[in-house]
């Protein structure tokens, strides 16, 4: 048996962190699709079968669309024990088996996933800093607090309302702006199915003044530039104020800010220190009021405009910077998206989409390298389309796995229990899911819906959602039959990448809504209340039966509801290959979504998982005792109903990825310890879209597969 802690209750190690990331990529990609994976004894093992590795690790919770959460270190079977790895140790393993899969050799995997941890490692010896500097100065002005402690909002509010039966709020316009901007900043750890989430170009040091998890808030690099050595479009007047204002230049010049992190990097560039030189660029230096980094590190707010900037940076699969097509394909969107836009938020009131007016950058005889990198695209602020009173959250913090912010599900609903939840979580699905269908299927636009795309209008006074904001055109797509008079009027380089052909299309919205959004919100619920996952999935389902009536029933739609497999991104391939994001393929899970599996894992719930008072406690997660009473240690007699219903068409388990002893079919029995061992593949139900003995290559999806 495992032993378990409450992880969650107070932030988690980058090692620990580290190692279950690698695991989540490696379940989801690679041995889930092989079938190489078992879950017995609140254990869950994989197999590496080229290189002849067996792992396992603890379960704090398994999950119907086997995004399980893990606890404690991960160990490796040496001559029949378990011997612990560490996360160095574990990124070896994978390495060797990656390269022996796919006969690639990749010399920069380990380097980055190193970059990843000491990201994570930086991030909290930041977050222990501005705790320790509270802590000694608890009765110090206020406006430094928030400065140190992106948590401070949460932090201030918890200790007014410390004995108070009401929830926390932010009870001012300065505690709300603050409360957004300390879920903006509290991502620690990053994506948790991507291999090296918290991956930067240069040290952890050098960002710890740039980086939105250090807190970090800079004045940015000002360049007053002729105007004829200016490249600026907007889609209305007035469009690039959020520049202008910043600062006053000598006439005949045009004011560009520059992301300090960048302009140090194009400092040199031949053509612009030229340019310097006869006075057609002036540099200002730094100045005006004072940016913070948000969650994607390259968009800026001042709590009145962002500012999306370029970076030469790598995050994750992508170098961050604004292409020429970008730059015009944002304003572009804009206008297009206007009358789309309106629609949306007349038939779904509570749906608004940011918007991009305008962009300016340098433009120095074509140079694109200086084009592209100090170009800025302006997107408008939340007062712009957010209701007043209410306040703003980045869905992936309401969503994180730790409570890093007072964003997170555990501190925005304290307390609540599952009837809570379950009115919570109806009302934010009602605003989510209709506009993004409805985009697709009404207006033939590719909404691109993840965690770090949505903004949630909360209700302070107990958290209730009230609004979503969808924001980032970058991803936003049309689909060419929907838009062919407007396309055909754009340049053609800025036409084609705007597009998504309906297959892509969909695949991009059901993985960015329903795995990237829904599915990581619905465990965020689950953590609290483990026996409430079938209803919140459920929910979902419910949801989508009545779009998909409202939409007439699209074939793509039914199947959905149908249980389909869904497609999940495919980032630790995508990374191993070094290809860019808008390359990655996908990879099929088991859908939770079949309806009599939902009606048989909301029975086998009911006895499965303890009552739901050991949830309430105040930091929002149980104790130890009662983690032993959950799914990691969930006796074997509770699997066995779960598994005795699989249909016959092999859709998703209650358990999804979880193949224990009694969910195995007659034809794929393994000994009653459900190891894994050389001579026994264990066939996952989740994964029956790929044949047991599959190929090499078999489960490397291409970009737009069906498959």
């Amino acid at each position: 048996m495992p032993t378990t802690s409450s992880p969650v209750a107070t932030v988690a190690s980058a090692d620990l962190v580290t190692a279950h990331t690698l695991l989540n990529c490696l379940l989801r990609e690679v041995s889930g699709p092989e079938h190489q994976t078992a879950v017995a004894d609140g254990w869950l093992r994989l197999r590496l079968p080229r290189c002849g590795v067996v792992l396992r690790v603890g379960l704090r919770r398994t999950s119907l669309i086997g995004a399980h959460r893990f606890t404690g270190p991960v160990s490796e079977q040496r001559d029949g024990t378990w011997t612990e790895v560490s996360w160095r140790e574990l990124a070896e393993h994978i390495h060797r088996e990656l390269q022996l899969l796919t006969g690639v050799h990749n010399d920069e995997f380990l380097h980055q996933v190193t970059s990843s941890h000491a990201g994570m490692t930086a991030a909290l010896e930041a977050l222990e800093r501005r705790n320790r500097d509270r802590d000694r100065d608890p009765n110090g002005d206020p406006n430094r607090g928030q400065d140190r402690d992106p948590n401070w909002v949460e932090n201030r509010t918890c200790d007014r309302n410390r004995n108070r039966d009401t929830p926390p709020a932010a009870d001012n316009a300065h505690d709300i702006q603050h409360a957004y901007l300390a879920s903006e900043q509290s991502l620690l750890f990053g994506h948790r199915f991507h291999p090296t989430p918290k991956a930067r170009t240069g040290s952890a040091d050098s960002w710890s003044r740039f980086a939105p998890e250090a807190g970090a808030r800079f004045p940015l690099r000002h360049l007053a530039v002729r105007h004829e050595y200016v490249r600026e479009e907007t889609a209305h007047p007035g469009a690039l104020a959020a520049l202008d204002r910043q600062r006053p230049v000598p006439e005949g010049y045009r004011l560009l800010p520059a992301h300090p992190w960048q302009y140090a990097m194009l400092s040199e560039h031949r053509v612009l220190r030229a340019a310097l030189g006869r006075g057609e660029v002036l540099d200002l230096g730094p100045g005006g009021t004072e940016f913070a980094p948000t969650a994607s590190v390259r968009t800026l707010y001042d709590g009145r405009d962002f500012l999306k900037f370029s970076l030469n940076v790598r995050i994750t699969n992508c170098l961050r910077k604004n292409a020429d097509y970008e730059l015009s394909g944002a304003v572009a969107l804009t206008r297009l998206l206007e009358p789309v836009a309106a629609d949306l938020a007349a038939r779904f009131p509570g749906c608004e989409l940011l918007r991009e007016p305008a962009y300016r950058t340098l433009d120095l005889g074509g140079d694109q390298q200086l084009s592209e990198g100090f170009g800025v695209i302006v997107r408008e602020g939340l007062a712009a389309r957010l209701r007043p009173g209410l306040t703003a959250l980045l869905a992936a913090a309401v969503a994180d796995e730790y409570p890093t912010s007072g964003a997170q599900i555990s501190r925005l609903l304290p307390g609540a229990g599952p009837d809570r939840l379950a009115a919570w979580w109806e009302a934010y699905l009602d605003l989510l899911v209709p506009p993004v269908l409805a985009a697709y299927f009404d207006h033939g636009v590719v909404l691109e819906p993840h965690l770090q795309n949505v903004v949630i209008g909360v209700d302070p006074s107990d958290g209730t959602p009230r609004q979503v904001l969808f924001r980032d055109l970058e991803g936003t797509k049309l689909m060419p039959e929907h838009h062919t008079a407007a396309l055909a009027a754009l340049p053609e380089a800025v036409a084609r990448p705007l597009t998504y052909d309906r297959e892509r299309g969909w695949d991009r919205v059901v993985y960015c809504l329903l795995v990237n959004h829904i599915a990581e919100m619905v465990a965020a619920l689950a953590d609290r209340c483990p026996r409430l996952e079938p209803a919140l999935w459920s929910a979902v389902r419910r949801v989508l039966c009545e779009r998909s009536a409202a939409h007439d029933h699209p074939p793509a739609l039914r199947a959905l509801v149908a249980g389909v497999p869904l497609p999940a991104k495919a980032n630790l391939l995508t990374r191993w290959a070094r290809q860019a994001d808008r390359h990655a393929g996908y990879v099929r899970i088991a859908s939770p979504l079949a309806s009599s599996l939902l009606s048989e894992a909301a029975q086998v719930s009911e006895t499965a998982y303890v009552s739901d008072a050991a949830y309430e406690s105040e930091t929002a997660y149980v104790s130890d005792a009662a983690y032993e009473s959950e799914t990691a240690h969930v006796a074997e007699a509770a699997y066995a109903p779960e598994v005795a219903h699989v249909s016959a068409t092999k859709q998703v388990s209650v358990t999804a990825h979880v193949p224990e002893t009694a969910q195995v079919s007659a034809k794929a029995e393994v000994s009653a310890a459900a190891q894994v061992s050389a001579t026994a593949h264990v066939p996952d139900t989740a994964h029956t879209s790929t044949p047991a003995h599959a190929s090499e290559t078999a489960h490397v999806i291409r970009p737009g597969s069906s498959r």
